[in-house]
């Protein structure tokens, strides 16, 4: 291997340096790189056993980063498709549900602050919370102002 291209593993401390990836996300990100079959497995193996790689670390990082913005089903995607354990997935998803709806407002004051004057302002407004992940049932009681329940 020539000096001026880093190792695999080299590649991937590089990746884990920036954010949190999860095995599935590097593999994906590093397959081109692979001289040797084998020898990335072999390199994340190695980094996993050490806990550079870590789906828990992985999850948290993207709870921190976009539960406020973002609603259940939309951080549930992002999850998924970072290639995470479907359990982890869950049980990540069934915390975020319980603070769905004042996420939801919180979101919905910074973007509109007001309720809406007419039928096209609350589809537009509807619209943006579906947009943002929120559920069907959160938005309804968000947009209507039914959240002081």
């Amino acid at each position: 291997m020539p000096f001026d291209q880093p190792s695999l593993k080299g590649r991937a401390l590089r990746l884990l340096s920036g954010r949190e990836h999860s095995r599935t996300e590097l593999e994906r990100k590093l397959q081109r790189f692979e001289e040797e079959p084998g020898s990335l497995a072999l390199a994340l193996d190695d980094l996993q056993a050490k806990g550079f790689i870590s789906e828990q670390r992985v999850v948290e990082s993207v709870l921190n980063r976009r539960a406020a913005k973002l609603g259940a089903s939309r951080i549930k995607q992002e999850l998924q498709a970072k290639g995470l354990d479907s359990q982890t997935v869950s049980d990540a998803v069934a915390e975020l549900r319980s603070t769905e709806l004042a996420r939801a407002l919180a979101v919905w004051q910074k973007k509109f602050g007001h309720s809406p004057e007419d039928a096209a302002e609350r589809a537009r407004q509807m619209r943006f919370l579906a947009s943002r992940g929120f559920g069907g049932d959160t938005i309804h009681r968000v947009v209507s102002g039914g959240d002081n329940d």
